[in-house]
């Protein structure tokens, strides 16, 4: 049974990661920012009593559940505004893009040469960019498998499909993400 302040330290670790999973997905700051405050407030009231081990893949499905959660909300919600065209949204908010590029300590770019940190922020960019091109489920593979570093079962177990499903979805990204880059003359 985790404790509260191994429960405290376990969302405190996985907030940053889980937000921009959501943001990739939503592409939009506010949205993403609730739907994981939502998910961390569910998983401290349905399974704080669980061991520390449970508690990554259990906030993963949390989190993947709120986030279809509110695009069924802004589907329902987009069918009443297109009836009521005086509701309408405006469509500038559509185009938002993650700009905050939150930096691991591990990898900080202090005490490097300008020029590598400029190329390495650029490349971040890119990247971003064409992970937020990946179909849904291809993204959420490849974002589980190689950011959050979970291995193949515990992907299939989050995801809820087979884990050659999960294989197939991360070599399709992988292959993806490497022809865009080729085609951007980034090489590695």
């Amino acid at each position: 049974m985790a404790s509260a302040k191994e429960l405290s330290d376990f969302l405190k670790s996985s907030e940053k990661r889980a937000f921009k999973q959501v943001l990739y997905a939503v592409r939009d700051e506010d949205a993403a920012l609730d739907i994981v405050q939502d998910a961390m407030i569910k998983l401290s009231q349905s399974y704080g009593d669980k061991n520390i081990e449970e508690l990554p893949l259990l906030f993963t499905r949390i989190v993947q559940n709120c986030t279809k959660d509110w695009f069924r909300r802004q589907k329902v919600r987009n069918t009443w505004v297109t009836l009521f065209s005086k509701f309408k949204k405006n469509d500038a908010d559509e185009d938002a893009h993650p700009e905050d590029f939150l930096e691991n300590p591990e990898t900080s770019s202090f005490g490097q040469e300008s020029s590598k940190q400029l190329e390495r922020m650029e490349l971040s960019t890119i990247l971003e960019k064409e992970i937020e091109k990946l179909p849904n489920r291809q993204r959420e593979a490849f974002l589980m498998r190689y950011w959050e570093e979970l291995d193949i079962s515990e992907t299939a177990s989050a995801m809820g499909c087979s884990e050659g499903s999960v294989k197939t979805h991360c070599s399709r990204a992988c292959h993806t993400l490497a022809l865009a880059l080729k085609k951007l003359g980034i090489s590695f």
